[in-house]
């Protein structure tokens, strides 16, 4: 099979972590690299969902409580019994 060659530039972080990653896994970045394309060709896409990883309102509000809480001195923390049996009552 004949290859050719494409260079792209990449983050030196993000190419060292993925290089630990794929050695790992006995291979180097460019047999990893080409096995995403093999794939990306037999599924007619990317071979993983690609989507924006947006939080829900609800979901933000709920972190935004949860860091008050955890600042609040005055908001005493239970153990997971004491939270469990609160809910009982």
């Amino acid at each position: 099979m004949a290859t050719t060659s494409y260079t792209h530039r990449i983050d030196p972080e993000l190419r060292a972590q993925s290089e630990a990653i794929f050695a790992a896994l006995g291979m180097p970045l460019g047999t990893a690299i080409n096995v995403f394309l093999k794939k990306s060709v037999a599924v007619g896409g990317f071979p993983f969902d690609v989507r924006l990883d947006v939080p829900s309102r609800e979901t933000v509000e709920a972190m935004l409580e949860a860091e008050r809480i955890a600042k609040d001195p005055l908001i005493e923390a239970l153990s997971v019994d004491d939270a469990l049996e609160a809910l009982k009552k």
